[in-house]
């Protein structure tokens, strides 16, 4: 599909460059002056986060790709991994800049709030001698400093953990100090009074940095950090014949601390001596160094609320938000009888996640219910229910099948222990495809009454995780429609078998059939366009990359098919291009929530056909990924969506419309501020209060 060969960039941009753009856009949200203060600083941790993975991922595989004899340029930009990275370095300079700007500006405000973030040097005289006293007996005894010598070389500094490094000087030699802050201390002291005063222990090391180094005059210091390439996939490393795949995953783990360095991060407020010395050692580029006046860890932004005021609560934080634990099917009835009759749509955040684990808590003990079948990829803590209902489900004698994906990035860890629990209370345990990580999200519960199979199959959008349902706008299917549920049963018999290439009749399948599926429906409307019948298409995804669907969304613009998209994160595809793309509409929100939903709808009126699924439209998901898309056939439920989909389309507080030069500007065009997630949780809010009234 496409020129591959010499394809066409006049209507396409680079992925990773649109990656930076997004994130620049969870940044413009820490800077807006409508959004509470102390939210705002979670945005700016937020920000910092999605760029760390984003170096230890993106420009980790970039990396790999530099180290290839053969050149590979990216086919909506045409260029190299070298041209990317340069590009990537170049912008990400000017974002450290901008967080630096926005981070200092909040914490000026957070501090008329009576929340500060302190220097050694703006305690009192009494505070700083409290915390030399914390800084000898707390901090010294687990310190392991070490100078570089000939009899002291270089050390490994892991992924993502701070260091102390000192330039220091004896008997005119020169040399660098290296101390690793230890992970056992907490990130930050708070100090006592009336207002929320606190001081890093990242700083307090730095403070006394010279009562370690006695003997040495301290000429340079400051606090840094080595981000590495983490782009392992276990299917990529050669494992041993016969090699037990969850310890294979474990030691591919342990390689993620000690691959090749791709950025340094160092707090300095102006050029530092170590710089050439830390380009040597690293073997980096002075253009992956990035100096920068905001702490390099801002993990503990999150906790910071715990010590709020109740009154600061209010003036800083989002309104509080409680999720409805409500949905069509009043509490007295049965979810598993009602969704025999009725399918059952959930919308999460804006519904409880215990509505779903009702139906799964109902499985678990109804005598009919013979197997449950789920696929699990983020699954959440130690506490999670649904891990716990599946355990019970087994200990009842139901057959139940967990197809656990244990390579979900930077999840692997948590997974590998659900799997070794959920096998040691009889679950049957799955771990996928080499090559083809298990993205789907899909249960099927299988009843036997009066001699007659029941199918009642779940399928969504996002994990089956409760702590990301509550800030992941996620949809949730649960319908009893048997051609769905017969083909739920081929899926997970095809997991089970490792079948790739199995047949299915109304769900859409990577990599069997959802990009092919996908570009016939495009097709059938650029063929009504062609015919002057009515046509359209409206998709909302995260992400937007593959270039095959990219090209059949174009040539069904010029058709004149209207499109519209809704692409929260990365989007390839340029819009309004003179004579290609001006049919084309793209719109991004980045508001509280994180959007996540993705719904696929080809046509208009009453034969639109609409689809919810787990996958984005990106080659790694329709090519190297086990996804699924499901139509939804109930009216109701389509007319839900589809509203849910048009208020979208209309907010102007929260969404950015793309540009043909692949900026993002604000919506106009709509006398009244609408904020579609706001809208969404003053409606649920709506229903709760008039469900208590009752």
């Amino acid at each position: 599909m496409g020129n591959q060969q010499n394809p066409d960039i006049s209507y396409t941009q680079n992925r990773e460059l649109s990656w930076l753009n997004f994130n620049e856009r969870v940044l413009d949200e820490a800077a807006d002056e409508q959004v509470p203060l102390y939210e705002r600083l979670k945005f700016v941790a937020i920000f910092t986060n999605n760029l760390d993975e984003f170096f230890m991922i993106r420009v980790g595989s970039l990396f790999d790709l530099t180290l290839l004899k053969k050149e590979n340029r990216d086919n909506k930009s045409l260029l190299t991994a070298k041209e990317q990275l340069d590009k990537i370095f170049a912008a990400a300079e000017k974002l450290y800049t901008k967080r630096d700007i926005v981070f200092a500006a909040i914490e000026e405000q957070l501090c008329t709030a009576n929340i500060e973030r302190l220097k050694m040097n703006q305690l009192t005289t009494d505070e700083q001698s409290e915390m030399e006293k914390y800084f000898e007996n707390y901090i010294a005894p687990l310190l392991s400093p070490q100078i570089i010598d000939f009899q002291h070389p270089f050390p490994h500094l892991s992924n993502q953990l701070l260091h102390i490094a000192v330039l220091l000087k004896h008997n005119r030699k020169v040399t660098l100090g290296i101390i690793p802050v230890p992970v056992s201390l907490p990130k930050l002291i708070f100090l006592p009074g009336e207002k929320t005063r606190y001081i890093l222990v990242s700083e307090i090391m730095l403070a006394f940095v010279a009562k370690i180094f006695d003997m040495y005059s301290v000429i340079d210091k400051s606090v840094i950090c080595v981000t590495r390439n983490a782009d392992i996939s276990p299917d990529d490393e050669a494992s041993e014949v016969g090699e037990d795949y969850l310890h294979h995953v474990k030691k591919t783990l342990k390689k993620r601390l000690r691959l090749e360095p791709v950025r340094l991060e160092m707090e300095t407020m102006g050029d530092s001596l170590m710089i050439t010395y830390l380009c040597n050692r690293l073997h980096i580029d002075p253009t992956q160094i990035y100096k920068t006046k905001t702490p390099i860890s801002l993990s503990y932004v999150f906790s910071l609320g715990d010590k709020f005021t109740y009154q600061q609560q209010q003036d800083l934080q989002y309104k509080k938000f409680k999720p409805s634990p409500f949905c069509e099917v009043d509490v007295n009835t049965r979810m598993l009888d009602y969704v025999l009759h009725k399918d059952v749509l959930l919308t999460f955040p804006y519904q409880n996640f215990d509505l779903f684990l009702r139906l799964i808590k109902e499985a678990a003990y109804d005598e009919k219910v013979v197997s449950i079948k789920i696929t699990i990829y983020r699954m959440g803590n130690h506490k999670a229910k649904l891990m716990n209902y599946l355990i019970i489900a087994a200990e009842m004698g139901k057959e139940v099948t967990v197809v656990m994906e244990v390579r979900a990035r930077f999840d692997e860890q948590n997974n590998m222990n659900w799997a070794e629990n959920l096998s040691e209370a009889g679950c049957n345990i799955l771990y996928g495809f080499k090559g083809y990580k298990i993205h789907s999200k899909i249960c099927l519960i299988t009843r036997y009454e009066a001699e007659k199979v029941q199918y009642i199959t779940q399928i969504g959008t996002g994990n089956y995780n409760a702590q990301t349902a509550a800030i992941y706008t996620d949809l949730a299917l649960i319908t009893a429609n048997q051609e769905i549920g017969k083909d739920a049963v081929t899926f997970f018999k095809n997991m089970c078998i490792a079948n790739l290439n199995g047949n299915y009749d109304t769900l859409l399948v990577a990599p069997v059939n959802l990009k092919q599926q996908i570009v016939e429906l495009i097709g059938q409307e650029m063929h009504k366009a062609q015919l002057g019948k009515k046509s359209g298409i409206l998709l909302k995804m995260n992400s937007l990359t593959d270039r095959d669907l990219i090209e059949q969304l174009v040539l069904a613009a010029q058709a004149g098919v209207k499109i519209k998209l809704i692409v929260r994160g990365i989007c390839c595809l340029l819009p309004n291009v003179l004579g290609k793309t001006e049919n084309i509409t793209v719109i991004s929100i980045v508001g509280r929530f994180l959007e996540h939903s993705r719904i696929f709808c080809f046509g208009v009126g009453v034969n639109m056909r609409m689809y919810i699924s787990s996958a984005d439209l990106m080659t790694r998901n329709t090519e190297h990924r086990v996804e699924i898309a499901c139509p939804i056939f109930d009216k109701q439920v389509k007319q839900k969506i589809y509203a849910t989909l048009k208020i979208m389309l209309m907010d102007n507080v929260k969404g950015r419309q793309l540009q043909n030069d692949g900026t993002y500007r604000k919506r106009m065009g709509h006398a009244k501020r609408i904020d579609s997630q706001q809208y969404f949780i003053d409606s649920f809010s709506a229903l709760l209060v008039a469900a208590n009234k009752l």
